[in-house]
C-alpha cells in the first residue's frame, strides 16, 4: 500500500512535528504565534501524498498532546481537524492540481492548504465552543492576525524547503522548473 521510505518519511514528519513546538514552549504563546507544527504536516503532504499528509496530520497534535500536554485538551480538537486538512489538501493539489511550473504550484498548493486548514479549524472551533461564543473576528484574530509571524514562515520556509530538495533531487515532485524546461 505505502512503500516504506513514504512511512519512514512520515514518522520523521510527525517527530518534527512534536519537536518543533518543543523548542519554543519556553515563549508564552509561541505555538499561536510561530505556527511550529505545521511545516512538517504541509511538508508531509506535499511530499508524500494522501492519505498520509492526512494521517500526518491527525497523529501529530495528539502525539504531541499525550508526550508534551500541548496543545491543551481544549484546543485539541481544533488542531487537528486543522493540521488534518493541511496535510490532505497540500497532498491532493499537489496530485491533481495540473500546474506545470514547480514554483507556481508549490505556492498554489501551500497557500489553498493553509486557507483550508484554517477553515476548517474556524469551523471545528465553532462547533466546539459554540457558535455564538465562538465570532468570525475571534476567527479571524486567532487565524490570520496573532499567527501572522508562523504565516510568513510557512510562505517562506517550504518553498525554500521544497525547491532545495527538487534542486538536491531527494524527491521527484514530477515538475520541473522553468530554467529546466528551457535546458532540455
Amino acid at each position: 500500500m505505502f512503500g516504506t521510505r513514504k512511512l519512514v518519511h512520515t514518522a520523521l514528519f510527525v517527530s518534527l512535528g512534536i519537536i518543533f513546538p518543543m523548542a519554543f514552549h519556553a515563549i508564552p504563546n509561541s505555538g499561536a504565534i510561530l505556527l511550529p507544527m505545521h511545516v512538517p504536516v504541509l511538508l508531509c503532504g506535499i511530499i508524500c501524498g494522501f492519505p498520509l499528509g492526512l494521517i500526518c496530520g491527525i497523529l501529530t497534535p495528539i502525539l504531541s498532546n499525550l508526550l508534551t500536554g500541548m496543545p491543551p485538551i481544549p484546543f485539541l480538537p481544533a488542531i487537528t481537524f486543522e493540521l488534518a486538512a493541511y496535510g490532505a489538501v497540500a497532498a491532493l493539489m499537489m496530485r491533481f492540481v495540473p500546474i506545470k511550473n514547480f514554483y507556481v504550484k508549490i505556492y498554489t498548493v501551500l497557500i489553498t492548504a493553509m486557507l483550508s486548514g484554517r477553515a476548517v479549524f474556524g469551523i471545528v472551533n465553532a462547533l466546539f465552543f459554540s457558535v455564538n461564543n465562538y465570532t468570525f473576528n475571534i476567527w479571524l484574530t486567532a487565524s490570520f492576525v496573532t499567527s501572522w509571524p508562523g504565516i510568513l514562515i510557512q510562505i517562506i520556509i517550504i518553498p525554500a524547503i521544497l525547491i532545495a530538495f527538487q534542486k538536491a533531487k531527494l524527491f521527484d515532485f514530477n515538475v520541473k522548473t522553468k530554467q529546466e524546461n528551457t535546458d532540455v
